[in-house]
């Protein structure tokens, strides 16, 4: 995919030529091949018969999009990383909203019944991960209200970027929906592996401060185990080398990290057994977009001493 192509769409954009701030960010994301969400609507184009040009529009969308929920998402969380201690909350809020502008003014493409599906998905994309970053927000106490969280903030992002791909690679209804569906299932995985792996990082990441928020640790603090009560202490700790550390090892003793592994496996075999069933031109864009993001997980199987992991993602 030719990123710098996406990015000069969005430079284009007179005020964003215009806008310091908004060139500085549009900079600073990093390009990883076929793995970064804006790149999902170019691998559902190409399936359905388009081409990468065709997906163009919607990749840039979703670039902004992303752009605008990281700086909101930072505020929210108070990530002590995130743009709004340099620049001010006020001045990010407002440059989150015009890359959620600009996302909208790029989809104004094709006839008016594509345009018109454009914008509905984008702004469902738009609201449905407005409201999960709110549902985040908030401390959570149970695994229900960790995959109602879940459910709101990942899935839509990644459902809409498949459906806006195969919309402008001229896919009917139902595919379009089928893809997006897949896109929704891959969300869960993805946010899954995500907090496994957020959990399991060294020196200890932003999950440990709001530990109800991610899967395996919200296990560990809930299920009935032997160490329960050590790792809400060490939870606390993390800071100190030392008490991560044994947090994190009581994390496998608990069965934190075996349970997320058992849901990598069944999502993976969900992902599978939907993509079969969809019918494509050239299904294999987004057959090498679901792999890409299963190979870890053969690789964690792998090392917990499993002799042909792809055999338990298959469906």
């Amino acid at each position: 995919m030719d990123f710098e192509d996406l990015r000069n769409r969005v430079r284009r954009i007179p005020e964003v030529s215009s806008w310091p701030l908004m060139l500085e960010l549009i900079e600073r994301p990093i390009h990883r091949e076929l793995t970064s969400v804006w790149e999902y609507p170019v691998a559902a184009c190409k399936a359905v018969g388009g081409s990468e040009e065709d997906a163009m529009p919607a990749a840039a969308a979703v670039f902004c999009s992303v752009i605008s929920i990281h700086l909101v998402d930072d505020m929210l969380d108070d990530d002590p990383r995130g743009d709004f201690h340099r620049l001010g909350p006020g001045p990010v809020a407002n440059v989150a909203l015009a890359f959620q502008a600009a996302g909208q003014l790029l989809l104004d493409k094709g006839s008016a019944p594509v345009r018109a599906a454009l914008q509905k998905s984008f702004a469902t994309m738009s609201l449905a991960t407005c409201y999960g970053q709110s549902l985040d927000s908030l401390e959570l106490e149970t695994e229900a209200d960790y995959w109602r969280v879940v459910e709101a903030k990942s899935p839509p992002l990644f459902g809409e970027a498949l459906r806006m791909g195969a919309l402008l690679g001229r896919a009917d209804a139902a595919t379009a929906e089928r893809l997006a569906h897949l896109g929704r299932l891959l969300g869960r995985y993805i946010q899954v592996n995500d907090d496994l792996a957020d959990a399991l990082e060294s020196p200890a990441c932003a999950d440990w401060k709001r530990r109800h928020n991610n899967l395996p640790i919200l296990y560990a603090l809930t299920a009935d185990h032997a160490g329960r009560g050590e790792f809400a202490q060490l939870s606390t700790r993390v800071d100190e080398p030392e008490a991560l550390a044994a947090a994190q090892k009581i994390l496998f003793r608990s069965g934190a990290v075996s349970y997320c592994a058992l849901k990598l496996v069944e999502l993976s075999r969900q992902l599978r057994e939907l993509l079969a069933d969809v019918s494509l031109t050239d299904p294999q864009p987004v057959v090498k977009l679901v792999e890409l993001h299963i190979k870890p997980l053969h690789r964690l199987l792998e090392i917990a001493g499993v002799e042909d992991p792809a055999t338990l993602t298959l469906p």
